[in-house]
């Protein structure tokens, strides 16, 4: 059910006309944690241009939780739907400071061997 409701959020993200989601060409959601009763969600949004931008869509998709649960009771056939907790995530901004750190430490290390074949050659 988890994968099902952040496949729905992802999907309807492009229909919310809020000015904070934009569309959601830069926001993912990025997991979603349903109770074991089914009773309310948390979603975690994350966003490419940083925590902050993440935090702002947070406030639209709080204001558009009503739609979004109403999708979700549609798709998914349920009685009731559950509660939708929306919560900032950095782990897409955390993985794009992992990945330049790693480009930075490759470049260095093909640096330095230029510089160790360039003296043997001597």
């Amino acid at each position: 059910m988890s994968e099902d409701i952040r496949r729905i959020i992802s999907g309807k993200m492009r229909d919310l006309k809020d000015p904070r989601i934009h569309g959601g060409e830069m926001l993912t959601v990025v997991r979603c944690d349903v109770a074991s009763d089914g009773s309310y969600c948390k979603v975690y949004i994350s966003s490419f241009e940083g925590y902050e931008r993440a935090k702002e869509a947070v406030k639209g998709f709080e204001s558009a939780t009503g739609y979004l649960k109403r999708e979700i009771s549609n798709v998914l056939k349920l009685k009731k739907s559950p509660e939708l907790k929306f919560i900032a995530d950095n782990s897409i901004e955390h993985s794009a400071q992992i990945a330049r750190r790693l480009s930075e430490l490759t470049a260095h290390e093909k640096h330095e061997d230029k510089e160790e074949d360039g003296g043997e050659q001597l």
